[in-house]
């Protein structure tokens, strides 16, 4: 189901979805590329993105564009900011951000860096960190809490041939890297959640959504691949809603650049984890 498209550039990817409480509606917050840009040098068009904003007030049935997130930058520049990862801790929203320095025109040879800032409003936030992970070329968080306390993040690692990795955190400030989580076939935009009695992490393997199972949160056995049939889904964020849940992705159109913004329901069946992405859903899709 089509949800969203970025009225300015075209290239909504990456999605987050987050309850804005002072503002009593969902925020999907999203790497915005620059996919109409006439004539693009190399992959510039994919750097220097902003992260654009859309809100809904009637559950995620309808969004509205609302403009970017600014104030982010820790350097004097233009940047590249991609895959917001927010936590909301009741009091706080941390998100952790990939950021790549300038507007590359190549994918390799670039450091890329996840950084942590903090805010109390979804809009105005605050940097606090470069988090030390496992190389110098991290990016795509994502956080969970885990079930004894403590949280724990996954990331893609682009230094070990893109696999996850992981890291804990007693406090969502001082990290600590665990190690390679998921190996196998390159990946990305790893995605935790638990539901139906079990712990699942997607990643986008650029062919679909791997889907690996977990009792523990430690270790993980792979299953098969959602939203394979094309378009492929892309880059993933799920929010839990009960006994099923929602997975929010993204999908490029066939000329390469512009993408939007798709959901689908998830659920459990026989301990595996399935996806009818051509199922009609009605609003409101979201707890409201």
């Amino acid at each position: 189901m089509a949800l969203f498209r970025d009225p300015i550039f075209d290239g909504a990817a990456d999605p987050v979805l987050v309850f804005n409480r002072g503002e009593g509606a969902w925020w999907m917050i999203y790497t915005n590329r620059r996919a109409t840009v006439p004539d693009p040098i190399g992959v510039s068009w994919v750097h220097g993105t902003d992260l654009g904003v859309a809100s809904s007030t009637d559950g995620g049935a309808t969004w509205l564009y609302r403009g970017v997130i600014e104030g982010l930058a820790t350097e004097w520049g233009r940047h590249t900011y991609w895959a917001p990862e927010i936590v909301d801790d009741g009091e706080t929203y941390h998100m952790y951000l990939s950021v790549v320095r300038g507007v590359p025109e190549q994918w390799p040879g670039h450091e890329r860096h996840i950084r942590h800032y903090t805010s109390t409003d979804l809009l105005d936030w605050t940097y606090r960190s470069t988090l030390d992970l496992s190389s110098k070329f991290v990016i795509d968080a994502c956080v969970a809490e885990l079930p004894g306390g403590g949280y724990r993040m996954w990331y893609k690692d682009e230094a070990d041939e893109s696999r996850t990795w992981a890291a804990d955190s007693d406090d969502l400030y001082s990290w600590r890297v665990r190690g390679q989580a998921i190996g196998g076939r390159a990946h990305e935009g790893p995605n935790v959640f638990t539901l139906g009695g079990s712990h699942w992490m997607i990643v986008d393997e650029w062919q679909g959504q791997r889907v690996h199972r977990s009792d523990d949160l430690d270790t993980w056995e792979a299953q098969g691949l959602l939203l394979d049939d094309a378009p492929i889904g892309q880059h993933a964020d799920v929010v839990v809603r009960g006994d099923d849940a929602l997975v929010f992705y993204f999908t490029h159109e066939p000329d390469g650049r512009r993408s939007s913004i798709h959901v689908a329901r998830l659920a459990v069946s026989g301990g595996t984890l399935v996806c009818d992405r051509h199922e009609t859903l009605s609003g409101p899709l979201l707890p409201v």
